[in-house]
């Protein structure tokens, strides 16, 4: 499977997300087994944040990973409301506890807010320093954004941002600007949300001529960029499977050109979309 590597250490290109996972006692088993599936293949990103479910996901995280976290390159987020240099150390200590874990390996700033970056990044470095946290970086950060906290330190290891055939706007710039300043991408539902993108004519068209998914085609697409790690969410072992299979499809020219198409590139500089 194609790979990434984040401050030094190499991990597949694809993860497994989290968000809205742990809300429904009825679907804990289901969404454990799922992520252990992954585990199984070779899938070690698993990303959470202490906002999904109020720290529900985290919990579900830490059960489905008892046991094996050598296993896990472990990623979660802190709230701006969370990010003064003290907030940050109490955020990610609640997190810790709630994964049954000493460390996380990436530690995020879920979004810009407003305390000054020079804090959070503090905080993130004592953090760093006590061994609670591998390394750092930020989510939902725009051009401008990443040029701030550039000014601020140099050692942003990721960007997570919203990124799928529906959302292309960061290939104009921000893409190019992450890739060349050594901060990995990490793409956020990559296949959509509300299964509206999985029925589009084009990706039929696609997934048929490869013996495919629409979902697979979807997640081949984000993948095929340099520097990408795509974190779909899965709550079945079914669905895991499946992203796995679409890893491993590889796009042709003609596929690209058809997506090309239907969901067309951006020609100018657009907001960075947000979920």
């Amino acid at each position: 499977m194609k790979t990434v590597t984040i401050a030094g250490t190499t991990v597949p290109a694809l993860g497994m997300g989290t968000w809205n996972i742990g809300d429904s006692s009825a679907k804990r088993a289901a969404e454990i087994e799922a992520l252990r599936v992954g585990l199984d293949a070779g899938l070690t990103v698993i990303d959470t944040a202490e906002m999904y479910g109020s720290g529900r996901s985290e919990k579900l995280v830490g059960e489905a990973i008892a046991g094996r976290r050598d296993e896990v390159y472990l990623v979660t987020k802190v709230l701006p409301s969370n990010a003064s240099t003290s907030g940050v150390q109490r955020a990610c200590e609640a997190s810790l506890k709630r994964l049954g874990t000493d460390h996380v390996d990436l530690y995020l700033l879920h979004w810009s807010g407003g305390v000054p970056l020079s804090d959070t990044v503090e905080g993130f470095e004592r953090l760093r320093d006590q061994g609670k946290i591998g390394a750092w970086g930020v989510s939902n950060f725009d051009v401008d954004d990443m040029e701030n906290l550039e000014s601020v330190s140099p050692d942003c290891a990721a960007n997570q941002i919203l990124y799928s055939l529906e959302y292309r706007g960061t290939e104009f710039d921000l893409l190019e600007r992450d890739r060349e300043a050594g901060v990995v991408t990490m793409a956020y539902s990559p296949l959509g949300q509300g299964g509206d993108l999985l029925q589009h004519p084009a990706l039929a068209t696609i997934a048929k001529r490869h013996g495919a998914k629409p979902a697979q085609v979807a997640l081949a697409w984000v993948l095929r960029q340099d520097n990408m790690l795509a974190i779909p969410k899965a709550g079945t072992a079914a669905h895991q499977r499946d992203n796995i299979e679409g890893a491993k499809l590889q796009m042709t020219g003609e596929d690209l050109a058809e997506l090309d198409a239907a969901f067309a590139p951006p020609k100018r500089k657009r907001h960075l979309a947000m979920l």
